[in-house]
C-alpha cells in the first residue's frame, strides 16, 4: 500500500492531498478495516473507471469472522492540482461533497430502485487522505446494450427514474443550480456554429419555467446505472442529488445520449420518459442548461470533435 504522504505532482514537495487517480494510502486502509472491527482485512482493491473528482476503488474485506463485503471506498480528490494541501482542506465544494451524498443516501433507503448504503464516513478526511465514504458495491455492470436492445433499455431508463422523484423529503436537499453560470460565454474549442452557443445562453440567461422540486439525482446518465442480465439494478453516484425540477434529470440523460448515440435516440428517451411518467412535457429549457454546463472548458477537459458536432446538431434541435 501507499504511504500516507505523497509527492505534488507539480511542486515535487510532500503533500497530504493524493494526487488524481492514486491508490488509497495505508491509513485509510487502515480506517477501512478498523470499520470492521479487530482482526478485519482487505483482501482485494482495485480501481474503478470513471469519475473527474472522485477516485473510487472496489474493495473485498474480510471480517475475523471470515464474512465477506464487497464495498466501493469513494475519495473526494482535489480538483485543482495547486489546491491547499494542509490538514483538513476541502477537497470538494458544498454542491459536490461527501455531506451532499450522505443526506441523498439517507433519503434513498426508502426508494425501490437499489442504490449503495452508506457503511461508513470521513466526510472531513480526518482518518483517510481524502474525505471519504465506504459503500456496499451494487452487484452488476455498466450499460452494454445492442442496437436491438435499445427501446427496452430507453424504457428501464425512464422507468427508474419514477420512484427517485417520487421520494419523500427533498426539501432538505440543497436546490439545484446550474453548473454553468454563463458568467463566460464561450463555445467550445471544437465549435463550428458559436452562433448556437450564443443562442443557447441567450435563452438560458432568462427566467426558468416554473416547475415543482423534486428530489433529482442532477448527475442521471448511463454509466451512473447498473445492470444485471439486461435488467436495470441500481443507480450510483448521487454526489450531485439536488431538490430541484424533474427536467433537470430528463435533460442530462438526453444529452449524454445524443453525445453518444445522436439526437434521435435523445428524442425516443423524452418520449419513454413521457409514456412511463403518465404524462411529461419535458421543456427545452433544462435541456439547453444541461447542455450548457459542458462549459466552460478547462485544460483535461475539452469536448472531442465528435462530441462538438453532435451537441451541435442537437442545440440546433432545441432552439
Amino acid at each position: 500500500m501507499t504511504e500516507s504522504v505523497y509527492m505534488d505532482l507539480v511542486t515535487g514537495s510532500p503533500s497530504l492531498a493524493p494526487p488524481v487517480g492514486a491508490p488509497p494510502s495505508s491509513a485509510t486502509v487502515r480506517w477501512v478495516r478498523e470499520c470492521f472491527g479487530r482482526g478485519a482485512e482487505v483482501r482485494a482493491l482495485r480501481p474503478l473507471p470513471g469519475g473527474a473528482a472522485h477516485a473510487n476503488h472496489a474493495l473485498v474485506v474480510e471480517t475475523r469472522a471470515g464474512s465477506e463485503h464487497r464495498l466501493v471506498l469513494r475519495r473526494w480528490l482535489p480538483r485543482d492540482p495547486l489546491a491547499s494541501t494542509a490538514p483538513g482542506a476541502v477537497f470538494a465544494d458544498g454542491e459536490f461533497s461527501p455531506e451532499r451524498e450522505i443526506a441523498a443516501l439517507t433519503l434513498l433507503a426508502a426508494c425501490e430502485i437499489p442504490t449503495p448504503v452508506l457503511v461508513a464516513a470521513d466526510p472531513a478526511g480526518a482518518y483517510c487522505d481524502a474525505p471519504a465514504l465506504l459503500l456496499t458495491r451494487l452487484p452488476g455492470h455498466p450499460p452494454r446494450p445492442a442496437p436491438d436492445d435499445l427501446p427496452e433499455y430507453l424504457i428501464q431508463l425512464a422507468a427508474a427514474l419514477l420512484p427517485v422523484h417520487a421520494l419523500r423529503g427533498a426539501a432538505s436537499m440543497p436546490p439545484y443550480v446550474p453548473r454553468n453560470r454563463l458568467d463566460l460565454r464561450q463555445p467550445p474549442k471544437h465549435a463550428t456554429r458559436p452562433e448556437l452557443w450564443e443562442r443557447a445562453c441567450e435563452v438560458a440567461a432568462g427566467s426558468p419555467p416554473d416547475a415543482p422540486s423534486r428530489f433529482v439525482h442532477r448527475d442521471y446518465h448511463p454509466d451512473n446505472t447498473v445492470w444485471t442480465g439486461g435488467r436495470l439494478t441500481g443507480v450510483v453516484d448521487w454526489s450531485d442529488a439536488a431538490s430541484g425540477p424533474v427536467g433537470v434529470d430528463v435533460g442530462q440523460m438526453r444529452l449524454r445520449l445524443a453525445l453518444r448515440y445522436g439526437t434521435a435516440v435523445a428524442d425516443r428517451f423524452r418520449d419513454c420518459f413521457d409514456q412511463v411518467a403518465g404524462g411529461h412535457e419535458q421543456d427545452p429549457y433544462w435541456d439547453l442548461r444541461c447542455v450548457l454546463d459542458l462549459l466552460p472548458e478547462e485544460p483535461g477537459r475539452v469536448l472531442s470533435e465528435r462530441d462538438a458536432a453532435r451537441a451541435e446538431e442537437y442545440l440546433e434541435t432545441l432552439l
